[in-house]
C-alpha cells in the first residue's frame, strides 16, 4: 500500500511538473510571437497604475488586521462574546482557534465582496473544525451576524 502511495505521489509530481512546463512553453511562445505586448495576455491591467500603487494592499491589509485585533481584545460586548465562544470551543476541541488566527481569518474574510458570503464564512469560522457543530444553531448565527455588523461598523 505504501508503494502505491509513493507511485501516486510520484505521478502527481510528474503531472504537476508537466503542466508547469507546458505553461512555461506557452508563455515563451507568446513572448516570441507578441514581443513585450505578451504581458497584456497575462496581466489584466498591464497599462494601469499598478506600479504606483504597489504595496497599498499590504498597508491596507495591515491596517485592517490591526483594527480587527484591537477590536477582539476590547471590552466591546461582541468581542467579549467572541472570546467566550473561543474559550468554550477550546474546552470542547483538541485544536481551538486562537484569537490571532481568528483575526487573520477575519481580515481575509473581509476581502469577500458579497455580504451573504461573508456571513457564511464567519458562521463556519465560528463553528470551528468540529464537523458535528450545527451551523444553523441560532446562537452561532446571532454571534456571526453581530460580528459582521460590528466589523462593518469598524472597518467601513
Amino acid at each position: 500500500m505504501a508503494n502505491r502511495q509513493q507511485t501516486n505521489s510520484y505521478e502527481n509530481s510528474v503531472d504537476a511538473f508537466t503542466q508547469a512546463l507546458a505553461t512555461a512553453r506557452k508563455m515563451q511562445h507568446d513572448w516570441l510571437t507578441y514581443g513585450v505586448d505578451f504581458v497584456n495576455l497575462y496581466v489584466e491591467d498591464a497599462n494601469g497604475d499598478w506600479l504606483e500603487t504597489w504595496g497599498h494592499d499590504e498597508i491596507l491589509g495591515n491596517q485592517l488586521l490591526d483594527a480587527i485585533k484591537e477590536f477582539l481584545v476590547s471590552d466591546d460586548d461582541i468581542a467579549v462574546r467572541i472570546r467566550q465562544h473561543l474559550k468554550d470551543q477550546a474546552s470542547e476541541e483538541k485544536t481551538p482557534l486562537t484569537l490571532f488566527d481568528l483575526a487573520v481569518n477575519l481580515e481575509e474574510c473581509w476581502r469577500i465582496p458579497e455580504v451573504d458570503d461573508r456571513l457564511s464564512v464567519l458562521r463556519n469560522l465560528l463553528a470551528g473544525e468540529d464537523e458535528n457543530v450545527d451551523t444553523d444553531n441560532e446562537r452561532l448565527l446571532d454571534l456571526a451576524n453581530s460580528l459582521l455588523a460590528k466589523l462593518t461598523e469598524i472597518l467601513n
